[in-house]
Protein backbone atom coordinates (compact mmCIF):
# COMPACT_ATOMS: atom_id res chain seq x y z
CA UNK A 1 0.00 0.00 0.00
CA UNK A 2 2.91 2.07 0.95
CA UNK A 3 4.48 1.58 -2.55
CA UNK A 4 1.16 2.92 -4.28
CA UNK A 5 0.86 6.60 -2.02
CA UNK A 6 3.89 7.68 -3.93
CA UNK A 7 5.90 8.71 -0.92
CA UNK A 8 9.20 10.46 -0.65
CA UNK A 9 11.64 8.30 -1.32
CA UNK A 10 13.51 8.73 2.19
CA UNK A 11 10.08 8.08 3.67
CA UNK A 12 10.22 4.53 2.03
CA UNK A 13 13.82 4.05 2.94
CA UNK A 14 12.69 5.01 7.34
CA UNK A 15 9.61 2.85 6.72
CA UNK A 16 12.06 0.02 5.33
CA UNK A 17 14.59 0.70 8.66
CA UNK A 18 11.43 0.37 10.84
CA UNK A 19 10.96 -3.03 9.61
CA UNK A 20 6.96 -2.70 8.30
CA UNK A 21 5.89 -4.91 5.55
CA UNK A 22 2.23 -4.20 5.43
CA UNK A 23 0.62 -0.95 6.75
CA UNK A 24 -2.18 -1.48 9.81
CA UNK A 25 -5.73 -0.96 9.25
CA UNK A 26 -5.25 2.81 10.75
CA UNK A 27 -2.15 3.65 8.58
CA UNK A 28 -4.43 2.82 5.38
CA UNK A 29 -7.34 5.00 6.31
CA UNK A 30 -5.66 7.73 7.87
CA UNK A 31 -2.47 8.09 5.36
CA UNK A 32 -4.01 9.10 2.27
CA UNK A 33 -6.79 11.67 3.88
CA UNK A 34 -3.81 13.30 5.76
CA UNK A 35 -1.43 13.25 2.34
CA UNK A 36 -4.81 15.24 0.82
CA UNK A 37 -4.26 17.83 3.21
CA UNK A 38 -7.63 17.06 5.01
CA UNK A 39 -8.06 17.73 9.18
CA UNK A 40 -8.52 14.45 10.43
CA UNK A 41 -10.36 13.23 13.37
CA UNK A 42 -9.22 9.57 14.33
CA UNK A 43 -10.13 6.93 16.79
CA UNK A 44 -8.77 4.07 16.82
CA UNK A 45 -7.27 0.87 20.10
CA UNK A 46 -4.19 1.14 21.22
CA UNK A 47 -1.33 -0.29 19.73
CA UNK A 48 -2.97 -0.07 16.20
CA UNK A 49 -0.33 2.28 14.29
CA UNK A 50 -1.55 5.42 15.28
CA UNK A 51 1.64 7.07 15.95
CA UNK A 52 3.01 6.36 12.15
CA UNK A 53 -0.15 7.45 10.60
CA UNK A 54 0.29 10.68 11.46
CA UNK A 55 3.94 11.06 11.19
CA UNK A 56 4.24 9.47 7.58
CA UNK A 57 2.36 12.01 5.61
CA UNK A 58 4.03 14.67 8.23
CA UNK A 59 7.29 13.89 7.23
CA UNK A 60 6.48 13.62 3.34
CA UNK A 61 4.41 16.95 3.72
CA UNK A 62 8.01 18.55 5.14
CA UNK A 63 10.26 16.55 2.38
CA UNK A 64 7.89 17.52 -0.48
CA UNK A 65 8.73 21.40 -0.26
CA UNK A 66 11.78 23.33 0.54
CA UNK A 67 13.21 22.82 3.84
CA UNK A 68 14.12 26.12 4.65
CA UNK A 69 16.50 25.55 7.97
CA UNK A 70 15.81 29.09 9.20
CA UNK A 71 11.78 28.41 8.51
CA UNK A 72 11.33 28.00 12.41
CA UNK A 73 8.74 24.81 12.95
CA UNK A 74 6.93 23.32 10.78
CA UNK A 75 5.04 20.45 12.81
CA UNK A 76 3.66 19.75 16.54
CA UNK A 77 3.05 16.89 18.03
CA UNK A 78 1.15 17.53 21.21
CA UNK A 79 1.18 14.65 24.00
CA UNK A 80 -0.04 14.70 27.33
CA UNK A 81 2.37 13.10 28.89
CA UNK A 82 6.65 12.75 29.08
CA UNK A 83 6.56 9.33 28.92
CA UNK A 84 4.45 9.66 25.16
CA UNK A 85 6.78 12.74 23.97
CA UNK A 86 10.01 10.17 24.62
CA UNK A 87 7.77 7.30 22.46
CA UNK A 88 6.72 9.64 19.54
CA UNK A 89 10.49 11.06 19.59
CA UNK A 90 12.01 7.45 18.86
CA UNK A 91 9.70 6.29 16.54
CA UNK A 92 10.14 9.98 14.56
CA UNK A 93 13.89 9.63 14.29
CA UNK A 94 13.76 6.10 12.85
CA UNK A 95 11.51 7.09 10.21
CA UNK A 96 13.38 9.94 9.38
CA UNK A 97 16.65 8.69 9.74
CA UNK A 98 17.26 9.08 5.83
CA UNK A 99 16.57 13.24 5.92
CA UNK A 100 17.53 16.56 6.96
CA UNK A 101 15.04 16.76 9.61
CA UNK A 102 15.45 17.56 13.31
CA UNK A 103 12.73 16.13 16.06
CA UNK A 104 13.34 17.75 19.43
CA UNK A 105 11.26 16.46 22.60
CA UNK A 106 10.53 19.95 24.98
CA UNK A 107 8.44 19.10 28.04
CA UNK A 108 8.01 19.97 31.20
CA UNK A 109 10.91 18.81 33.87
CA UNK A 110 13.72 19.60 31.62
CA UNK A 111 15.87 22.74 31.74
CA UNK A 112 14.15 25.77 30.01
CA UNK A 113 17.49 27.71 28.84
CA UNK A 114 18.67 24.03 26.94
CA UNK A 115 15.46 23.79 25.74
CA UNK A 116 15.44 27.57 24.35
CA UNK A 117 18.85 26.61 22.62
CA UNK A 118 17.02 23.80 20.89
CA UNK A 119 14.51 26.38 19.44
CA UNK A 120 17.26 28.40 17.85
CA UNK A 121 18.45 25.37 15.98
CA UNK A 122 15.12 25.31 14.08
CA UNK A 123 13.85 21.81 14.53
CA UNK A 124 11.15 21.21 11.71
CA UNK A 125 9.21 18.67 14.37
CA UNK A 126 8.90 19.76 18.07
CA UNK A 127 6.87 16.52 19.93
CA UNK A 128 5.46 18.50 23.18
CA UNK A 129 3.91 18.96 26.63
CA UNK A 130 1.07 21.58 26.07
CA UNK A 131 2.04 23.93 29.30
CA UNK A 132 6.17 23.59 28.65
CA UNK A 133 5.50 24.02 25.42
CA UNK A 134 3.08 27.08 25.26
CA UNK A 135 5.93 28.48 28.19
CA UNK A 136 8.20 28.67 25.17
CA UNK A 137 5.79 30.75 23.15
CA UNK A 138 4.94 33.29 25.90
CA UNK A 139 8.31 33.98 26.37
CA UNK A 140 9.51 34.15 22.75
CA UNK A 141 11.76 31.21 22.94
CA UNK A 142 9.41 29.23 20.43
CA UNK A 143 8.79 30.26 16.93
CA UNK A 144 5.26 29.04 15.41
CA UNK A 145 4.55 31.47 13.14
CA UNK A 146 5.34 28.58 9.38
CA UNK A 147 3.75 25.60 10.55
CA UNK A 148 2.31 23.78 8.83
CA UNK A 149 0.71 20.67 11.24
CA UNK A 150 -0.57 20.97 14.25
CA UNK A 151 -1.20 17.31 16.18
CA UNK A 152 -2.97 16.25 19.51
CA UNK A 153 -2.43 12.84 20.16
CA UNK A 154 -4.08 11.47 22.82
CA UNK A 155 -6.37 14.35 22.86
CA UNK A 156 -8.88 12.94 25.72
CA UNK A 157 -6.53 12.69 28.10
CA UNK A 158 -4.87 16.12 27.68
CA UNK A 159 -8.41 17.59 28.20
CA UNK A 160 -8.83 15.12 31.33
CA UNK A 161 -5.58 16.43 32.38
CA UNK A 162 -7.19 20.28 31.99
CA UNK A 163 -4.58 20.86 29.00
CA UNK A 164 -7.45 22.06 26.88
CA UNK A 165 -6.76 25.93 27.41
CA UNK A 166 -3.13 25.31 26.75
CA UNK A 167 -3.73 23.54 23.67
CA UNK A 168 -6.15 26.64 22.17
CA UNK A 169 -3.60 29.36 23.20
CA UNK A 170 -0.76 27.64 21.20
CA UNK A 171 -2.69 27.06 18.87
CA UNK A 172 -3.38 30.69 18.64
CA UNK A 173 0.44 31.12 17.89
CA UNK A 174 -0.03 28.91 14.57
CA UNK A 175 -0.58 30.18 11.35
CA UNK A 176 -4.88 29.63 10.08
CA UNK A 177 -3.71 27.80 7.12
CA UNK A 178 -2.35 25.11 9.18
CA UNK A 179 -3.17 20.79 8.88
CA UNK A 180 -4.81 19.47 12.21
CA UNK A 181 -4.76 16.16 13.09
CA UNK A 182 -6.94 14.51 16.15
CA UNK A 183 -6.11 11.33 17.33
CA UNK A 184 -7.05 8.94 20.17
CA UNK A 185 -7.78 5.55 21.14
CA UNK A 186 -11.30 7.12 22.44
CA UNK A 187 -12.45 10.58 21.26
CA UNK A 188 -15.71 10.11 23.77
CA UNK A 189 -15.06 12.59 25.69
CA UNK A 190 -17.24 15.88 26.38
CA UNK A 191 -14.54 18.59 25.79
CA UNK A 192 -13.75 16.82 22.03
CA UNK A 193 -16.28 18.33 20.05
CA UNK A 194 -15.69 22.14 21.43
CA UNK A 195 -11.80 21.46 20.81
CA UNK A 196 -13.13 20.13 16.93
CA UNK A 197 -15.42 23.44 16.27
CA UNK A 198 -12.54 25.64 17.33
CA UNK A 199 -9.45 23.56 16.15
CA UNK A 200 -10.59 21.86 13.14
CA UNK A 201 -11.95 22.97 9.76
CA UNK A 202 -14.38 20.63 7.66
CA UNK A 203 -12.68 17.79 9.18
CA UNK A 204 -12.57 13.65 7.87
CA UNK A 205 -13.59 11.27 10.85
CA UNK A 206 -12.00 8.02 11.03
CA UNK A 207 -12.88 5.24 12.91
CA UNK A 208 -11.11 1.44 13.48
CA UNK A 209 -13.54 -0.86 15.30
CA UNK A 210 -15.66 0.31 17.70
CA UNK A 211 -15.41 2.69 20.96
CA UNK A 212 -16.96 0.55 23.13
CA UNK A 213 -14.20 -2.42 22.61
CA UNK A 214 -11.88 -4.57 24.35
CA UNK A 215 -8.62 -5.43 22.63
CA UNK A 216 -9.65 -8.82 20.69
CA UNK A 217 -6.06 -10.27 21.16
CA UNK A 218 -6.52 -10.17 25.08
CA UNK A 219 -7.87 -12.32 27.69
CA UNK A 220 -9.51 -10.92 30.55
CA UNK A 221 -9.73 -12.45 33.62
CA UNK A 222 -10.62 -11.06 37.43
CA UNK A 223 -9.56 -12.80 40.47
CA UNK A 224 -11.73 -12.29 43.70
CA UNK A 225 -10.16 -10.38 46.77
CA UNK A 226 -11.17 -10.29 50.66
CA UNK A 227 -9.23 -7.03 51.31
CA UNK A 228 -5.83 -5.15 50.33
CA UNK A 229 -3.95 -7.24 52.37
CA UNK A 230 -5.46 -10.36 50.39
CA UNK A 231 -5.01 -8.64 47.20
CA UNK A 232 -1.25 -8.00 48.19
CA UNK A 233 -1.11 -11.70 48.58
CA UNK A 234 -2.30 -12.54 45.06
CA UNK A 235 0.11 -10.15 43.28
CA UNK A 236 3.12 -11.18 44.78
CA UNK A 237 1.63 -15.12 44.07
CA UNK A 238 0.80 -14.26 40.70
CA UNK A 239 4.50 -12.40 40.53
CA UNK A 240 6.65 -15.46 41.87
CA UNK A 241 4.75 -18.58 40.34
CA UNK A 242 3.20 -16.95 37.31
CA UNK A 243 6.63 -17.07 35.11
CA UNK A 244 5.71 -13.62 33.74
CA UNK A 245 8.83 -12.22 32.21
CA UNK A 246 7.16 -8.22 32.00
CA UNK A 247 4.61 -7.03 33.92
CA UNK A 248 2.42 -3.92 33.88
CA UNK A 249 0.97 -3.26 37.56
CA UNK A 250 -1.80 -0.30 37.67
CA UNK A 251 -2.97 1.69 40.70
CA UNK A 252 -5.57 4.38 41.24
CA UNK A 253 -3.08 6.04 43.40
CA UNK A 254 0.66 6.78 43.29
CA UNK A 255 1.44 6.26 46.83
CA UNK A 256 -0.43 2.57 46.17
CA UNK A 257 2.05 2.15 43.12
CA UNK A 258 4.88 3.39 45.21
CA UNK A 259 4.00 0.99 48.04
CA UNK A 260 3.61 -1.96 45.57
CA UNK A 261 6.87 -1.37 44.11
CA UNK A 262 8.45 -1.58 47.33
CA UNK A 263 6.00 -4.76 48.46
CA UNK A 264 7.21 -6.86 45.83
CA UNK A 265 11.00 -6.02 45.91
CA UNK A 266 11.00 -7.10 49.35
CA UNK A 267 9.15 -10.68 48.05
CA UNK A 268 12.46 -10.68 45.63
CA UNK A 269 10.93 -9.48 42.76
CA UNK A 270 12.57 -7.34 40.18
CA UNK A 271 10.46 -4.36 40.13
CA UNK A 272 10.16 -0.77 40.06
CA UNK A 273 8.02 2.00 40.05
CA UNK A 274 6.63 4.61 37.63
CA UNK A 275 4.59 7.35 38.64
CA UNK A 276 3.90 11.07 38.74
CA UNK A 277 6.12 12.08 41.63
CA UNK A 278 8.94 11.07 40.08
CA UNK A 279 11.30 13.40 38.18
CA UNK A 280 11.68 13.60 34.00
CA UNK A 281 15.32 11.50 34.84
CA UNK A 282 14.04 8.74 37.06
CA UNK A 283 10.95 8.18 34.66
CA UNK A 284 13.28 7.74 31.61
CA UNK A 285 15.31 5.57 33.97
CA UNK A 286 12.60 2.91 34.86
CA UNK A 287 11.08 2.76 31.21
CA UNK A 288 14.85 1.72 30.29
CA UNK A 289 15.20 -0.51 32.87
CA UNK A 290 11.72 -2.72 31.77
CA UNK A 291 12.58 -2.14 28.50
CA UNK A 292 16.54 -3.68 28.68
CA UNK A 293 14.45 -6.52 30.57
CA UNK A 294 16.81 -5.47 33.96
CA UNK A 295 13.50 -5.35 36.01
CA UNK A 296 10.40 -7.57 35.23
CA UNK A 297 7.38 -5.91 36.55
CA UNK A 298 6.68 -1.89 36.68
CA UNK A 299 4.10 -0.56 39.10
CA UNK A 300 2.61 2.40 37.90
CA UNK A 301 -0.35 4.62 38.61
CA UNK A 302 -2.04 5.95 34.97
CA UNK A 303 0.91 7.94 33.79
CA UNK A 304 2.24 4.91 32.14
CA UNK A 305 -1.68 3.70 30.71
CA UNK A 306 -1.40 6.14 27.61
CA UNK A 307 0.96 5.90 24.88
CA UNK A 308 3.91 3.85 26.29
CA UNK A 309 4.97 1.71 24.02
CA UNK A 310 6.62 -0.99 26.33
CA UNK A 311 7.60 -4.57 24.15
CA UNK A 312 6.30 -7.79 24.64
CA UNK A 313 4.54 -7.24 27.66
CA UNK A 314 2.47 -10.12 29.11
CA UNK A 315 0.62 -9.68 31.77
CA UNK A 316 -1.45 -6.06 32.98
CA UNK A 317 -2.36 -6.52 36.28
CA UNK A 318 -5.63 -4.14 37.66
CA UNK A 319 -4.28 -4.29 41.62
CA UNK A 320 -7.24 -1.52 41.74
CA UNK A 321 -9.73 -1.31 39.38
CA UNK A 322 -10.41 1.38 37.37
CA UNK A 323 -12.61 4.10 37.52
CA UNK A 324 -13.76 4.14 33.84
CA UNK A 325 -13.93 1.11 31.23
CA UNK A 326 -11.85 4.16 29.23
CA UNK A 327 -9.48 3.63 31.39
CA UNK A 328 -9.30 0.15 31.60
CA UNK A 329 -9.20 0.39 27.62
CA UNK A 330 -5.75 1.97 28.11
CA UNK A 331 -4.74 0.09 30.83
CA UNK A 332 -4.82 -3.43 29.02
CA UNK A 333 -4.01 -2.07 25.82
CA UNK A 334 0.05 -2.22 27.08
CA UNK A 335 -0.33 -5.84 26.10
CA UNK A 336 -1.32 -7.77 23.31
CA UNK A 337 0.21 -5.53 20.85
CA UNK A 338 0.82 -5.58 17.20
CA UNK A 339 -1.19 -8.80 17.40
CA UNK A 340 0.61 -10.74 19.68
CA UNK A 341 -1.29 -12.67 22.82
CA UNK A 342 -1.79 -10.63 26.22
CA UNK A 343 -3.39 -10.95 29.58
CA UNK A 344 -5.54 -8.65 31.49
CA UNK A 345 -5.92 -9.99 35.33
CA UNK A 346 -7.97 -7.64 37.70
CA UNK A 347 -7.80 -7.64 41.62
CA UNK A 348 -11.39 -7.51 42.63
CA UNK A 349 -13.15 -6.43 46.37
CA UNK A 350 -16.69 -6.18 47.15
CA UNK A 351 -16.25 -2.64 47.29
CA UNK A 352 -14.75 -3.33 43.26
CA UNK A 353 -17.53 -5.31 42.02
CA UNK A 354 -19.84 -2.96 40.90
CA UNK A 355 -16.83 -0.87 39.32
CA UNK A 356 -15.94 -4.43 37.72
CA UNK A 357 -19.52 -4.90 35.92
CA UNK A 358 -20.08 -1.18 34.88
CA UNK A 359 -16.46 -1.77 32.81
CA UNK A 360 -18.16 -5.61 31.80
CA UNK A 361 -21.03 -3.48 30.34
CA UNK A 362 -19.26 -0.60 28.84
CA UNK A 363 -17.17 -3.12 27.37
CA UNK A 364 -19.74 -5.83 26.01
CA UNK A 365 -17.57 -8.76 27.74
CA UNK A 366 -16.92 -10.84 30.58
CA UNK A 367 -14.47 -11.42 32.83
CA UNK A 368 -13.17 -15.05 33.39
CA UNK A 369 -13.64 -15.96 36.77
CA UNK A 370 -9.73 -17.16 38.13
CA UNK A 371 -8.57 -18.42 41.79
CA UNK A 372 -4.82 -19.02 43.23
CA UNK A 373 -4.79 -21.99 45.11
CA UNK A 374 -4.49 -21.65 48.56
CA UNK A 375 -5.37 -17.63 48.60
CA UNK A 376 -9.08 -18.23 47.23
CA UNK A 377 -11.22 -15.52 48.71
CA UNK A 378 -13.86 -15.73 51.23
CA UNK A 379 -15.79 -12.96 49.35
CA UNK A 380 -17.51 -14.80 46.65
CA UNK A 381 -19.78 -12.11 45.23
CA UNK A 382 -22.67 -10.22 46.10
CA UNK A 383 -25.15 -12.47 47.51
CA UNK A 384 -27.92 -10.50 45.76
CA UNK A 385 -27.63 -8.85 42.54
CA UNK A 386 -29.32 -6.49 39.83
CA UNK A 387 -30.41 -7.54 36.90
CA UNK A 388 -27.42 -5.39 35.75
CA UNK A 389 -25.02 -7.76 37.51
CA UNK A 390 -24.71 -4.91 40.47
CA UNK A 391 -25.19 -5.90 44.07
CA UNK A 392 -28.32 -5.00 45.19
CA UNK A 393 -28.24 -3.03 48.27
CA UNK A 394 -30.25 -3.89 51.29
CA UNK A 395 -32.80 -0.84 51.33
CA UNK A 396 -34.95 -0.11 54.50
CA UNK A 397 -38.33 0.02 54.06
CA UNK A 398 -40.39 3.33 54.74
CA UNK A 399 -42.41 3.04 57.59
CA UNK A 400 -44.91 5.91 58.76
CA UNK A 401 -43.57 7.13 62.41
CA UNK A 402 -45.39 10.02 64.84
CA UNK A 403 -43.92 12.93 64.94
CA UNK A 404 -41.76 13.24 68.05
CA UNK A 405 -42.68 15.66 70.54
CA UNK A 406 -40.56 18.36 71.77
CA UNK A 407 -38.62 18.34 74.57
CA UNK A 408 -39.74 21.20 76.23
CA UNK A 409 -39.46 22.78 79.51
CA UNK A 410 -42.47 23.52 80.61
CA UNK A 411 -43.81 20.14 80.03
CA UNK A 412 -40.98 18.22 81.90
CA UNK A 413 -42.34 20.61 84.84
CA UNK A 414 -45.30 19.98 84.38
CA UNK A 415 -44.78 16.18 84.36
CA UNK A 416 -47.11 14.23 87.14
CA UNK A 417 -49.59 17.22 87.26
CA UNK A 418 -53.49 17.05 86.02
CA UNK A 419 -54.34 18.64 82.41
CA UNK A 420 -56.69 21.18 82.89
CA UNK A 421 -58.81 20.30 80.18
CA UNK A 422 -59.18 22.50 77.45
CA UNK A 423 -62.71 22.72 76.17
CA UNK A 424 -64.47 23.48 79.50
CA UNK A 425 -62.09 25.47 80.85
CA UNK A 426 -62.81 23.33 84.32
CA UNK A 427 -59.99 22.84 86.71
CA UNK A 428 -59.39 19.08 87.01
CA UNK A 429 -60.44 17.30 89.98
CA UNK A 430 -58.43 17.54 92.86
CA UNK A 431 -56.34 20.10 92.04
CA UNK A 432 -56.05 22.30 94.73
CA UNK A 433 -58.40 25.83 94.89
CA UNK A 434 -55.88 28.90 94.85
CA UNK A 435 -56.84 31.96 97.08
CA UNK A 436 -56.61 35.44 96.10
CA UNK A 437 -53.63 36.54 93.63
CA UNK A 438 -51.03 38.27 96.19
CA UNK A 439 -49.93 41.37 94.91
CA UNK A 440 -48.58 42.77 97.96
CA UNK A 441 -51.49 45.11 98.45
CA UNK A 442 -54.05 41.83 100.00
CA UNK A 443 -54.10 40.90 103.82
CA UNK A 444 -52.35 38.70 105.20
CA UNK A 445 -53.48 35.01 105.48
CA UNK A 446 -53.14 33.35 108.99
CA UNK A 447 -52.23 29.82 109.24
CA UNK A 448 -54.94 27.21 110.54
CA UNK A 449 -53.49 25.92 114.05
CA UNK A 450 -52.19 22.29 113.55
CA UNK A 451 -54.29 19.77 116.22
CA UNK A 452 -51.90 18.89 118.85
Amino acid sequence: MFENLDLDHRVNLGIAELGMQTPTEVQEKVVPLALAGHDLQVSAETGSGKTLAYLIPTLHKLLSSNLDPNAGTLAIVLVPTRELARQVVKHCRKLAVKTPVQVHAITGGADFKYQSSLFRKNPEIVVATPGRLLEHCEKGSADLSALQTLILDEADRMLDLGFREDVLKIAGYCPEGKQVLMLSATLRHKGVGAIVESLLKEPKSVAIGEVRQAHSSISHQRILADNPEHKDKLLVALMQKGGYQRVLVFANMRSTASRLGALLRHSDVRCDSLHGDLSTEERKRVISRINDGKVDAVCASDVAARGIDIKDVDLVVNYDVPHKGEDYLHRTGRTGRAGAKGLAISLVTAADWNLMISIQRYLNLEFEPRTITGLKAHYKGPKKQKTSGKASGSKKKRTTLKAEKKDRLRDRKAKGKPKRSKSSGAKPSGAKPKGPKNDGFAPLMKKKPTPE
